[in-house]
């Protein structure tokens, strides 16, 4: 009979161990570890039976153990010193209030003209990967989202997670005996997870509700994850006040059809600003200045906040845009349409037609794709959000191209999607072996922002050989743990796995792939050749063997049977103890791959990886990256970090491309990863090995940082958009009744806006060094010339007459002319070569972000 319902119960602890009680409730535990010492030290047995997750160990210890610990004065020391610690942690200023400090410099200063720091952000993600004692992730968004609040708490910076709470998670992964991926939901009990009911003054559970279609309203609870500094606020459906339908909205991530995924995100945006609203209030936290949506999932919190403004302050629908858009940070992760959420344009005016104080139509405008019956997410992202990026420098070019139809007339490098490039947070996924050697040669501030790696030049060959043959012989028996636990799920008898206890070699070069398993990441190019994979893992001189680890989402049966197609080649009795696919990839899998592969595989199909961060997890533990150039790597891979698989990008037949990546790929595995690897010198050290190791963890290590990345936020993002919403709202909101009028007068009369004829005078010959004075007649219909910027953009000209390595310089306005207004201007010949030129109008505003915000242009 099984359970309805299911809660934790636990014993209750004694008045000398409340300390800890207030250390597993902080997830600052999971990244921490002399707190994960503490807790395996209260019953190491039930912290290995409880996967390592406090809450459930703590559910299950007898009150004998809990009574002996209370009178264990080495323990209690202990206690109090990582109590002590976690205090000092939340309290103490860190790198956010230093930056904080250096704006009380005089006025004028480089770090004032940076722009003001925000009091909070409000940071949105449809999910979150903290620790898998929470599974509220997916992959890759989910991973990096959870290491952007950790790093965010290490340095300070003032950020408010919002996410949903699925009570099912994301599926648990099993095979059957053929192989095909099998999914299991569990029931998770939020008593049981490390997180609390948010109470309002009276000490009451919030609730936060939104409207639905047919007079319905969906409910939902707000659950507070503590993740070091920072709190992270997570919706749940699952209440009494909702009927049957509203329950399941937070049933699973990424279930459902259109209807559940649009209410999810619903719930997700505007029902995540009422979360934060009803959190600040109880808590006195600053309301956020800045809102940073991760992906286009959360982007209704745009729409929330139009409301309050409009509602609340008595400002027409475009006035409150501006005043969103300024404080408005809008990151895309994804290179390829389809992974863009899109719903039909009349199922979301239904579910906002009962949502005063917006009109539906201007909302759906905002998300609106050129046929005008679908509700594109990203793109209400985008006009909703001033300053928008991508995850890399690649990644942030292939955006400027996939959204390049927004800004029609202006060339992708001027569309305003930048880049911060993802990074990882290091106490998560460094191994203690590597990062105690960076500490003792760097220093303990070693995971610091802008830390300098260079001395681990001074690590010893003999040594990291040493510490990397550790780690990898972990990890092996890890993956015979694994390998034997996976088999009897699939219906085998222990009597014909005794393989499984030599199944990999802890001498081996190990390589390892993990990820999500979508089809343009090319889980199977490997079995392009099955002949040659076979050679190289039965090589009887260097042989290679590989660790495989990921999960199709539950609808897409072409992954799984990219799946089943791995499973199948690694069940062969030749092959089995080279290679193998483990099931259930999850933050607990990845580590132990992490620590300890010799190489990271990457084969996407290029450039469909928008940033591919395992790579960088792999990097900090000394593994050197074999990847396509996608992504991250092709911004950072130098030559001696690891190797490029040379990809066909003008191939156009998918299957011939496969092949000749493939082929690269065998090749550089036989003729130079594996060679290097087993060239020994007379210590049995593969010296040249060990150098690229070292200059991976020097020259990658600071870059990859976590740290880094939310600093780079910090510093190009949040800062300008809170100077930009700051100014916004400033004098009863001036600026944005200004902007919206001129934007609205501009737009209207943009149509008439001509270059209507372009005259030029060459001073001299036409050589290096003449100057071009170029006079233009513009018709403005109406609009003054301090409206726009009339600019001659100029460069070299290829065949087809395109311009490009262009520069601009803005013409002035001289006179009247029949018609319009004359500009002129000159333009510098500055280049030898074929040379030319055009003019263009653009709007022009102190108050806009960039000259393309508006997406309109004339040009001659």
């Amino acid at each position: 009979m099984k359970a309805l319902r299911r809660l934790t119960v636990r014993a209750a602890f004694p008045a000398q161990l409340t300390k800890l009680g207030a250390i597993v409730d902080n997830l600052r535990w999971s990244w921490h570890p002399d707190s994960i010492d503490l807790l395996e030290s209260v019953d190491p047995e039930l912290w290995q039976a409880s996967g390592h997750d406090p809450g459930r160990m703590l559910g299950e210890v007898s009150a004998e153990r809990l009574a002996a610990l209370a009178g264990d004065r080495k323990f209690l020391r202990r206690l109090d010193d990582v109590y002590d610690d976690l205090t000092d942690y939340l309290t103490q200023p860190r790198w956010y209030q230093g930056r904080q400090a250096e704006q009380q410099l005089p006025a004028g200063s480089e770090d004032q003209r940076a722009g003001s720091l925000p009091d909070t952000i409000g940071y949105f993600s449809p999910e979150f990967g903290i620790t898998e004692v929470l599974p509220q992730y997916s992959g890759g968004l989910g991973i990096l989202a959870g290491d952007h609040l950790k790093a965010a708490s290490d340095l300070g910076v003032p950020i408010i997670g919002v996410g949903l709470l699925y009570r099912a998670g994301y599926f648990r992964q099993s095979l059957s005996r053929d192989g095909w991926q099998l999914e299991h939901y569990p029931s998770l009990d939020p008593q049981g997870l490390p997180i609390r009911v948010l109470q309002d003054a009276e000490a009451l559970p919030v609730r936060i509700g939104l409207a639905l279609p047919e007079g319905r309203t969906l409910w939902a609870q707000v659950w507070v994850a503590q993740v070091g500094r920072v709190p992270l606020l997570l919706l749940d459906s699952d209440i009494e006040e909702n009927d049957n339908a509203a329950r399941q909205v937070t049933d699973r991530l990424y279930g459902g059809g259109k209807e559940h995924r649009l209410e999810q995100e619903l719930l997700l945006g505007i029902g995540g600003v009422r979360a934060i609203r009803a959190y600040c209030a109880a808590t006195g936290t600053p309301a956020p200045q800045v809102f940073h949506t991760n992906e286009g999932h959360a982007g209704f919190l745009g729409v929330e906040r139009i409301r309050e403004l409009v509602e609340g302050h008595g400002l027409s629908f475009d006035e409150a845009l501006q005043v969103v858009r300024a404080a408005t940070v809008f990151t895309t992760h994804t290179p390829v349409p389809a992974g863009i959420d899109r719903f039909p344009r009349e199922l979301v005016a239904t579910h906002l037609s009962g949502m005063p104080g917006v009109p539906v139509e201007r909302v759906l405008d905002l998300g609106a794709e050129q046929d005008g019956t679908i509700f594109n997410m990203a793109h209400m992202g985008l006009r909703i959000g001033q300053r928008a990026n991508g995850v890399s420098l690649l990644h942030g070019a292939v955006s400027r191209e996939m959204f390049a139809p927004l800004w029609p007339g202006f060339d992708t490098s001027e569309i305003p999607i930048g880049s911060v490039t993802n990074g990882v947070h290091a106490p998560t996924w460094m191994s203690r072996d590597i990062l105690e050697i960076a500490e003792r040669q760097v220093g303990s501030a070693v995971l610091d922002e802008g830390a300098d790696w260079a001395a681990m030049d001074k690590v010893g060959d003999g040594e990291l050989w040493r510490v990397r043959g550790n780690l990898r012989e972990r990890l092996v028996e890890e993956i015979r743990r694994r390998i034997k636990q996976s088999a009897l799920q699939r219906g085998m008898s222990a009597a014909e796995l005794s393989w499984t206890d030599s199944a990999f070699d802890p001498g081996v070069l190990t390589m390892g792939f993990a990820r999500r398993v979508p089809s343009y990441k090319r889980l199977t190019l490997m079995l392009r050749d099955e002949d040659r994979l076979r050679a190289l893992l039965l090589n009887p001189e260097r042989p290679v063997q590989i660790v495989i680890a990921g999960k199709s989402h539950p609808a897409d049966d072409g992954g799984k049977q990219l799946i089943a197609q791995m499973v199948k080649f690694s069940d062969d009795p030749a092959v089995r103890h080279r290679i193998t696919f483990l099931p259930d990839y999850d933050i607990g899998m990845a580590r132990y791959l992490y620590w300890g592969v010799d190489v990271w595989l990457n084969n996407p199909l290029r450039p469909l990886e928008a940033c591919g961060t395992s790579g960088m997890k792999a990097a900090l533990n000394g593994a050197l990256n074999l990847s396509i150039l996608d992504g991250w790597w092709d911004e950072w891979f130098d030559g001696e970090n690891g190797w490029a698989i040379p990809s066909a990008d003008g191939v156009i037949d998918s299957d011939r491309r496969d092949d000749l990546e493939a082929s690269a790929l065998y090749d550089l595995v036989e003729l130079h990863v594996a060679p290097r690897f087993y060239d020994r010198d007379r210590s049995g050290v593969p010296a040249r090995w060990v150098q690229m190791v070292r200059h991976t963890l020097k020259s990658l290590g600071p870059k990859v940082l976590a740290s880094r990345m939310v600093s780079d936020y910090v510093r190009t993002l949040y800062a300008p958009a809170a100077t930009s919403a700051a100014e916004m709202i400033a004098d009863d909101f001036a600026a944005a009744r200004t902007l919206a009028r001129w934007r609205t007068g501009v737009l209207d009369a943009w149509p008439g806006v001509t270059v209507l004829h372009v005259d030029s005078q060459l001073s001299g010959e036409s050589q290096l060094g003449s100057v071009l004075t170029l006079r233009a007649e513009v018709a403005l219909n109406g609009l003054s010339p301090d409206d726009v910027c009339v600019e001659a953009v100029y460069g070299a000209v290829d065949a087809e007459d395109r311009l490009t390595h262009v520069d601009s310089v803005a013409l002035k306005a001289v006179e009247l002319a029949e018609g319009g207004i004359r500009f002129e201007g000159d333009v510098p010949l500055v280049r030898t070569g074929p040379f030319g030129y055009t003019v263009r109008v653009l709007p022009k505003s102190d108050l806009l972000a960039v000259p393309a915000e508006l997406g309109v242009v004339a040009t001659a």
